[in-house]
């Protein structure tokens, strides 16, 4: 809304210095910098509200033993995450940009999903929150919004059914009519894979906020065409107005990270991380690198295999020895890493590591590519 403001002050009057709230940039600064102090204010406020009413973690039976102390520590704190992204990207972006539209949307309705989820299990008591299938249906929802939007809207006209191929140079998948589907499956398992990534004190936000400076990057050059030219990518005019939403959320990471890091003050529960996960998989959909997801989410990818491999394992030897058998102490992983004695914060440092290495590999990926 100021963006539009400022943008008509410096149509009408012209005043000196005006024109800079016009490049994206200053714009995606500002975005980061509102987000930041947001958190830093409303965290505080939003942690005494949960703790007031007395809306805190449960006891997991199914998790360690030595996470039991971390019962009733305050969550859904994804609002804290939530409202500072929200707000600075209705002050500084541009809501008419389909990009803009699309992102939010879907940020908010995982986001009030996941809230969903969370009051069920947190105040209403049921064990299992949402109904697993209802959950999958509003994933699946956001996803067919999302997926039909792009392939009938002219804002993606000559590349809605493309997606880029890793390490190939000039060479785009055409997923044609299985583009919807597509754009479903991934946020629905990005969604859900940061979902299972959210069971360390800052594991999932600190990973987010390192994926997210990377697809910040990706987004602008898409959106540039002199550096999508030279990346030899497609080149996808409104696609860098994302920088603003994306700055937004690396800025109001870095706050809630400030209260959810060891040992954390409030969990962003599902409230946060399905809507974290969606805007990943959303994100890498609208600067069509889906296929890159596995390896700058490299962490999330890994812990959805871990978990998948654990169920897949111990079926089968339970089916041909009458016994399952885990390939893990625990899954996801970082539980199984907990219970080999790594302490937690080592845990969620190297998953950070790791995070930044992967995140450089998907940049560094675009120039070391391979000429069909």
């Amino acid at each position: 809304m100021l963006y539009y403001l400022f943008e008509y002050i410096n149509k009408t009057f012209n005043p000196p210095g005006f024109d800079i709230f016009r490049f994206l940039t200053f714009r995606s600064g500002l975005a980061a910098i509102t987000g930041l102090f947001l958190a830093f204010y409303l965290g505080p406020k939003i942690i005494k509200k949960l703790q007031a009413h007395q809306i805190g973690e449960a006891k997991k039976a199914d998790g360690p033993k030595f996470h039991w102390s971390k019962a009733g520590t305050p969550t859904m704190g994804g609002l804290i995450i939530i409202l500072s992204v929200t707000i600075p990207v209705l002050l500084w972006g541009d809501l008419k940009s389909t990009y803009i539209i699309l992102i939010l949307a879907g940020t908010l309705w995982l986001s009030a999903v996941g809230f969903l989820d969370d009051y069920l299990k947190v105040i209403k008591k049921y064990p299992n929150g949402l109904i697993a299938r209802y959950k999958l249906m509003g994933q699946v929802f956001i996803g067919l919004v999302v997926g039909t939007v792009i392939y009938f809207s002219s804002d993606f006209e000559g590349f809605n059914t493309l997606t880029t191929i890793p390490f190939l140079k000039n060479v785009n998948l055409d997923l044609s009519y299985l583009y919807i589907p597509a754009v479903v499956f991934v946020i629905t398992a990005t969604s859900n894979a940061v979902n299972l990534t959210d069971g360390l004190d800052g594991l999932a936000t600190g990973v987010i906020v390192i994926v997210m400076i990377a697809l910040a990057l990706l987004s602008y050059f898409s959106g540039n065409a002199i550096f999508a030219n030279y990346l030899n990518i497609i080149y996808m005019p409104g696609a860098g107005e994302l920088t603003v939403f994306i700055a937004a959320l690396v800025g109001a990471g870095l706050g809630f990270l400030w209260f959810n890091s060891y040992p954390a003050q409030v969990f962003m529960g599902d409230t946060g991380s399905l809507a974290l996960g969606g805007a990943f998989g959303i994100i890498a959909v609208l600067i069509k690198k889906e296929l890159f997801i596995p390896i700058l989410g490299g962490i999330f990818f890994m812990e959805t295999l871990s978990v998948i491999i654990q169920r897949l394992y111990f079926k089968y030897t339970k089916k041909r020895f009458g016994e399952g058998k885990r390939v893990f102490k625990m899954a996801p992983v970082h539980h199984h890493f907990e219970m080999v004695g790594w302490p937690e914060p080592k845990i969620v440092i190297r998953a950070y590591i790791i995070a930044i290495i992967l995140a450089i590999v998907t940049l560094v990926s675009f120039k070391i590519r391979y000429r069909c």
